[in-house]
């Protein structure tokens, strides 16, 4: 069973606005001229009719219910998400609020929500129905999926064809699921020509794959870019639009290849129908540089019953210089914290993300303010701790030993990381997992 969203989720765009209290010279901090410039920068991006918010924030009746709510999140910081170590790295879509913005909000919940004078509004934003982009080109599952009100729902697959004639360069991608309530997630693959993943998948047909033999099931990373290419665009709860346009990149989807969709459906009690799309914009001309998606993982840790501090690590060794650029840790409902350090080939160390509340409800992608240069030979280490007591409250079974696996009561040790490479570099050679290093003497 998923762990409930937060009642109020505030997700946010990418950087706050900072309300200016000190022109409140009344005493009287107003819904119209002091919070909804906020609630317009940082919380209508999902608290709209038709998004994830449970609410929408668009007009001061909608909103005024929840004044003592926002309070809470906000001063209490749970929201907006935002869980990356302020002390370690800087990042361009830093969610979190300023402090000006967290004092308006509590302040204006604690004087009586008051809405204030009409004349003081900023002009409503406009909102774009169905799409936070623009999307260019649009794939979607050629017929709705029937999910059925209870049971496990494996990972279903379905390979839908691009047609396109042409290598075609991806600049932004978005996905909207169409039942959001039971859908964990989506993941959009590029499958090129002659790659014989999924091969027995029809066109358009759900697919289960015998033997559970999915994507995040092989064990050879190498291997895995042979034959699937890279992750296209991805889909959690509270996700906002990936960026690919970074320093004159985008993302290749090479001529003739088909888009696999992977969907973790959940059962929630009431059947639903789903017809998930994936929209992308695409770039003018060829870019200067590739944006390729890469993963680090450790596939063979066991936690054991009861453990409330369980470590495990992940090795990836850099074969090429790249920018690193993005970064999005993954582990499930029993994940605790991660953190990724680069070492370099001078043996100077640096950590780039320390995540030290993971939360489930809210898998972050990390946008470096600037692209970190990272050498040949960089080793990138990924460690995760997870608690299987009984006191992580969000644990299926505290009584089970916890292996690698796909559904939320197993687990995973992921790192999914953006980087910048020259067009002419070969994909197959940027990165390998590895065991862990021997200890330095």
């Amino acid at each position: 069973m998923l762990p409930r969203l937060f009642i109020i989720c505030l997700a946010i765009a990418s950087v706050g606005f900072a309300a200016d209290t000190a022109s409140t010279k009344d005493g009287k901090v107003t819904f119209n001229r002091d919070v909804l410039p906020i609630l317009q920068k940082n919380c209508q991006v999902c608290h709209r009719p038709g998004e994830i918010g449970p609410m929408s924030l668009l007009n001061y009746e909608s909103t005024r219910p929840w004044a003592k709510a926002i309070r809470a999140a906000v001063i209490s910081r749970r929201m907006p998400p935002w869980f990356a170590d302020r002390k370690v790295g800087h990042f361009a879509n830093d969610r979190r609020l300023s402090d000006a913005d967290v004092s308006t909000l509590a302040a204006w919940a604690d004087s009586g929500a008051l809405e204030g004078d009409a004349k003081d509004k900023p002009a409503p934003l406009e909102w774009k129905e169905g799409w936070n982009i623009q999307p260019d080109l649009t794939f979607e599952m050629p017929v709705p999926y029937n999910i059925p009100a209870s049971g496990i729902i494996e990972y279903t697959y379905f390979v839908v064809p691009t047609s396109l004639k042409q290598d075609t360069w991806v600049t932004m991608g978005e996905i909207r699921p169409g039942a959001r309530s039971h859908v964990h997630h989506v993941i959009a693959y590029v499958r090129p020509p002659g790659s014989t993943w999924m091969k027995d998948a029809r066109l358009g047909i759900p697919y289960v794959p015998p033997k559970r033999q999915t994507l995040a099931s092989k064990p050879d990373s190498q291997q895995l870019v042979k034959d699937v290419n890279e992750f296209l665009v991805g889909y959690v709860p509270g996700m906002q639009p990936q960026r690919y346009d970074i320093d004159h990149s985008a993302k290749l989807i090479p001529a003739g290849s088909d888009i696999v969709f992977e969907v973790h459906y959940t059962a929630n009690g009431k059947p639903a129908q789903d017809q998930t799309r994936v929209g992308l914009t695409l770039a003018k001309a060829p870019p200067e540089k590739r944006f390729i998606t890469l993963v680090g993982r450790a596939l063979d840790f066991a936690i054991p019953p009861g453990d409330p501090n369980y470590e495990a690590k992940s090795f990836v060794k850099f074969l090429e210089p790249v920018q690193f650029v993005e970064q999005q840790p993954h582990m499930h409902l029993r994940g605790k914290d991660m953190s990724v350090r680069m070492t370099y080939p001078t043996g100077e160390s640096q950590m780039i993300l320390n995540v030290p509340n993971y939360d489930f409800n809210w898998q972050l992608v990390y946008y470096h303010d600037k692209p970190l240069q990272v050498p040949k030979s960089t080793l990138m280490e990924i460690t995760a701790h997870w608690d299987n007591s009984q006191n992580n409250k969000w644990n299926p079974d505290p009584t089970a030993t916890v292996h690698w696996g796909d559904q939320s009561w197993d687990e995973m040790l992921v790192n999914h990381f953006g980087v910048i490479v020259d067009r002419a570099t070969d994909v197959q050679k940027i990165v390998e997992n590895i065991k862990p290093p021997l200890p330095r003497n």
